[in-house]
């Protein structure tokens, strides 16, 4: 390896949402930092079946369903308007 190019890999802590704790090696912070996760495994509804719901620490979610509460309704609308009506085919015959 190159000297001086790489990142620092260091030991952190990784606290879960249901405040379980284990070690591993990261890029991220400084040797000894501890990082609390907001959404795992544990709590995220693709892998707990959806029994429990996301925490919206940050007002992303909600901001997100606000601005697009209506994508499929105006999608459908401009489906409707954009609708090109057939032409009748006129038969040109060759002479």
């Amino acid at each position: 390896m190159k000297k001086n190019i790489h990142p620092d890999y260091h030991e952190i802590e990784v606290v879960m949402t249901d405040g379980t704790k284990f070690k591993t090696k990261s890029t991220w912070g400084k040797k000894g930092d501890i990082l609390n996760l907001d959404i795992d495994p544990k709590s995220h509804p693709a892998w707990s079946g959806g029994e429990k719901k996301l925490v919206d620490t940050q007002g992303q979610i909600s901001k997100f369903a606000k601005r697009f509460k209506n994508y499929k309704k105006n999608k459908e609308e401009k489906v409707d308007k954009n609708k090109v009506q057939a032409k009748p085919q006129i038969n040109k015959e060759k002479k």
